[in-house]
């Protein structure tokens, strides 16, 4: 159906979805739901979507000048809400995107400082993977340089942080089979997409930045390794018979497909 409604912030329809709007503003957000489709796909690209970006981000938060940030934003005048009741920090993830935005306003190169525009209509309806690949590729857009900024973790640290995500994949990771040539590992993470337990493993590839191996349990059967391009970055995904494997970087395509191609015997279930 098609309506004169403006597509309400994201801001909105994530307080719609925490519960913090007043009844009359989610009355009127849930008419629009209703009514335009738009509106409808963004709030459930944002229900759906629920990686922990504080997690994510917190070594990057940490290090932002909080002085500096608090002061700036005092001279902003404050926008009067009818909400009710003071949220603490970081206490939902619209706390957590002004965060983003504060960390810009700070010099701190994010790609995106919202979460992405939402899982295109493009991708083929064939390919159940391509939603999961979508929301990482959202995901890793945020990613930088600084992000991942740190000494490389020691090869016993490496092994805990992988033990974490052997449990709730069932695979069995080490630091070797994950290990890619050139390229520091810097931080295992265990995630979450569509109630699915999702594994990214974070690099930093010195010629061209941020890189990432991510699992998720799958049961569409086996797939040869193919190539995409997502967010301006290129993407090389395959399947074992139990789970969804994809390589993510900005790496050139044929570098990206070759460096798949070491690790993809590696990590097998």
């Amino acid at each position: 159906m098609t309506t004169k409604h403006t597509i309400p912030s994201d801001e909105d329809l994530t307080a719609f979805i925490d519960g913090e709007l007043t009844a009359e503003d989610a009355a009127r957000i849930q008419t629009m739901v209703n009514e335009d489709e738009r509106t409808a796909e963004r709030l459930e690209f944002l229900a759906r979507a629920n990686l922990p970006f504080e997690q994510a981000f917190a070594p990057l938060l940490s290090e932002a000048p909080r002085e500096k940030l608090a002061a700036m934003l005092a001279v902003i005048p404050v926008q009067q809400s009818a909400r009710s009741g003071p949220a603490p920090a970081f206490a939902t993830r619209r706390r957590f995107l002004g965060a983003l935005a504060a960390s810009l306003i700070a010099g701190i190169a994010i790609d995106r400082a919202v979460i992405g525009i939402g899982i295109g209509k493009g991708f083929s309806a064939k390919d159940e993977n391509s939603e999961w690949r979508a929301v990482v590729a959202d995901y890793i857009s945020l990613y930088t340089a600084e992000t991942l900024a740190g000494p490389v973790p020691g090869r016993e640290d490496q092994a805990a942080q992988l033990a974490g995500l052997d449990e709730k994949l069932g695979l069995s990771l080490s630091p070797e089979a994950v290990s890619l040539p050139g390229i520091d590992f810097k931080r295992a993470l265990l995630l979450q997409y569509d109630g699915k337990a999702l594994a990214q493993i974070a690099y930093l590839d010195p010629e061209t930045g941020p890189m990432a191996l991510c699992i998720v349990k799958s049961d569409a059967g086996p797939k040869a390794a193919d190539l995409e391009s997502r967010k301006g970055m290129n993407v090389v995904y395959w399947s074992s018979a139990t789970h969804a494997f994809m390589l993510i970087g900005h790496a050139a395509a044929e570098r990206m497909s070759a460096i798949a191609s070491e690790v993809r015997g590696r990590v097998a279930a």
